[in-house]
């Protein structure tokens, strides 16, 4: 099942339950930014590859057992359908192989030796995520939101 656009023209996520063989991305569902990042991967995955799963839900606990909240909450992760686990840089570099809009990406993300460097980059990004764009719902508060404004 590839995204679709609901009504109000805004991109429906496919579930893991929706896509059963498809690569599971774990997102911060809160995180505006987060958000609409993973909207513009399933506007470009035309033929279902992947699948969304918000990490506040339940079923985050069943796919990633011994992943922590704190974890989840510092990085995106990606299960491939094989059950390989990336995160951060990995999980974005892996699908710069997996959909064609973000095929020109993947030889600078290959280079040799630049993986520490894209690290530095997705962490700079990913705990700034809320003051770039706020926390979906409200105002944040001490569980979600300290991880980042420390």
């Amino acid at each position: 099942m590839t995204a679709n656009f609901q009504a109000s023209g805004k991109v429906s996520l496919p579930s893991p339950a929706d896509s059963p063989g498809a690569d599971v991305v774990v997102y911060d569902g809160r995180c505006k930014f987060c958000t609409a990042q993973i909207r513009r991967l399933a506007r470009w995955d035309t033929v279902g590859r992947l699948a969304f799963l918000s990490l506040h839900d339940p079923e985050v606990s069943k796919l990633l057992p011994d992943v922590s909240y704190d974890q989840l909450m510092h990085e995106m992760y990606l299960v491939d359908r094989l059950g390989n686990r990336f995160r951060g840089a990995d999980a974005f570099r892996y699908l710069t192989t997996r959909l064609p809009r973000l095929y020109p990406l993947a030889p600078l993300m290959h280079l040799p030796f630049l993986l520490p460097f894209w690290h530095w980059c997705y962490r700079q990004v990913a705990k700034r995520r809320y003051w770039i764009m706020g926390k979906a719902g409200g105002e944040c508060d001490d569980t979600a939101c300290g991880v980042h404004f420390k």
